[in-house]
């Protein structure tokens, strides 16, 4: 017949890859692609960590420019009355311009964790004049 050769002759192990080794190097790409975006997302940390923090900033000031009072009042003493008090745009651009203060010398340092970590804390600035000015107590 026109058969050459038996049907194990017609398989040849060594030119096919086995099962085991398709999936070996799948995992090996996916472990690539992993690595690449990990590498990417470290040289691109500053922003990463940083885009977070202005979009809250900014959400916040935008917020505070439109429940505020015209004079907020600052530093509520035990008598209920405020010992300073200062414009609406004052208490609005005053914790963006110091969250964005430390956001910028996160840019500058080596270290950004730290400086990141004191601008998340400035978040908590535009909350407090937001709540100590319209829930007075």
């Amino acid at each position: 017949m026109g058969n050459s050769g038996s049907f194990a002759e017609k398989q040849n192990p060594r030119s096919e890859k086995s099962g085991l080794e398709k999936v070996k190097a799948g995992v090996s790409k996916v472990n690539n692609v992993i690595n690449l975006i990990g590498t990417w997302v470290f040289r691109l940390r500053k922003i990463v960590l940083a885009a977070p923090v202005v979009y809250y900033a900014l959400k916040l000031a935008s917020y505070n420019s439109q429940h505020l009072p015209e004079v907020v009042g600052l530093d509520l003493q035990s008598t209920g009355e405020f010992a300073i008090t200062v414009s609406r745009q004052m208490a609005v651009m005053g914790p963006l311009a110091l969250t964005g203060f430390c956001l910028a010398m996160m840019f500058c340092s080596r270290k950004a964790l730290y400086s990141w970590a004191i601008s998340v804390f400035t978040l908590a600035l535009p909350l407090m004049i937001l709540i100590s000015n319209v829930y007075p107590s």
